[in-house]
């Protein structure tokens, strides 16, 4: 088949690349440098697993900042590009969707519009009314930043959200890339794989949100956190996963996905769909407030992304942290390898691990390394199994 796959993030590369193996791949991007980084087969994104792909001799793939090239001729076309949550409407900003479908219907109108994008409830019936088409179809996309495309290799499900001829093409699309066999596959509605999305992500938020609270009690009590969730965790209902405490959930999907989620729970009683948005704030001023009690001088920030093997700063709780040590005028040095500058928006970057703990008085450290043990008694950090879960 011939798929267009428009944004190359985590989830478009991705899909972009287990699709290759077997179809005719064009990746659409607007940004001239990745486009060329790709078609000279190097990964502007930090995951092994694409890395190794695009080296492959075997994908059929090519990447474009032209649009004809990409939709002409397309049977699917899959949309991946962001949809940030706007924090004024409280829905998620889908206009690089509707930008995407209005040119695919004046280059391609019969191409099959696979929306991958996290979107609100009930987005693909209103947009199918407001452009009087029904080739646009959601599918929601699984990935954890920097496995995205071993976890389109070996997924946990694919759902398509539409019971249709063309949905199961493009199930088996996608399984006749994996390596997992035996995939759980599940056609609903569109609206239903909408929610399956967004109540997926938020009960994983939960569970970071209430380990996060856990930790939280036993450190004003001076309580034995590790052991005490080893000890929950014991019980099979639970399982020992998912449970290392944070400084709170970030990254792309959780904050918005949980707000957005909140926001279509409006005018129906919930009390804990809000409370997951609510803890995660009231986790990042526990943290704040635990640091500020040390009334450090000079603190050291390592590392801004997420998690090991990641490239994102997007919404990463300890950037409420550093705004909360900025504002009490605390001196902030930053040690973030996947920082090429000297400053980042006002603050030192020393990224040379010696000086950096040197000049640090406290360090902070969502996640510690090997690189901060010799160090400890400086750094603050509520990580207890030395995991990125």
């Amino acid at each position: 088949m011939k798929i267009a796959v428009v944004g190359t993030g985590y989830v478009g590369l991705s899909n972009a690349l287990l699709l290759a193996q077997h179809n005719e791949v064009v990746a659409l991007d607007i940004n001239d440098e990745k486009v060329a980084m790709l078609n000279n087969k190097e990964s502007p994104i930090e995951d092994a697993e694409i890395q190794e792909y695009l080296n492959k001799s075997t994908i059929n793939f090519l990447a474009t900042t032209n649009e004809n090239t990409a939709y002409s001729n397309a049977d699917f076309i899959i949309i991946s590009t962001p949809t940030d949550y706007n924090e004024i409407t409280n829905f998620f900003d889908t206009t690089t969707i509707e930008t995407v479908i209005e040119r695919v219907l004046r280059i391609n109108p019969t191409a099959t519009m696979v929306i991958k994008s996290t979107i609100p409830v009930g987005y693909v019936k209103t947009i199918r009314t407001k452009y009087q088409t029904s080739n646009i179809i959601f599918s929601p996309e699984f990935l954890r930043e920097g496995m995205a495309l071993y976890d389109n290799l070996y997924p946990n499900r694919i759902i398509v959200g539409e019971k249709s001829d063309r949905a199961r093409v493009f199930a088996n699309l996608l399984k006749s890339g994996a390596i997992k066999k035996d995939i759980p596959i599940l056609f609903t509605d569109p609206t239903e794989a909408e929610a399956i999305k967004l109540f997926s992500n938020a009960y994983l938020a939960m569970r970071v949100a209430y380990f996060n609270e856990l930790d939280s009690y036993s450190e004003v009590y001076s309580l034995n956190t590790k052991d005490i969730i080893n000890g929950v965790c014991l019980d099979s209902r639970i399982g020992a996963f998912y449970n290392n405490p944070s400084f709170g959930y970030g990254g792309y999907c959780f904050p918005k996905d949980t707000k957005q989620l909140k926001a279509n729970f409006k005018g129906i009683p919930n009390n804990l769909v809000s409370s997951i948005v609510d803890s995660n704030s009231t986790r990042k001023k526990f943290i704040l407030n635990q640091i500020l009690k040390g009334k450090p001088k000079e603190v050291g920030v390592y590392r801004l992304i997420m998690k090991a093997g990641s490239d994102n700063f997007r919404s990463a709780a300890i950037k409420y942290v550093i705004d909360g040590l900025k504002e009490k005028g605390i001196k902030i040095y930053i040690f973030e390898p996947v920082l090429d500058v000297d400053d980042f928006e006002g603050m030192e970057v020393i990224n040379n691990i010696d000086d950096f703990k040197m000049k640090s008085d406290v360090i902070i450290a969502n996640r510690v390394s090997d690189e901060l043990k010799n160090v400890m008694n400086k750094v603050y950090s509520r990580d207890v199994f030395g995991s990125d879960k």
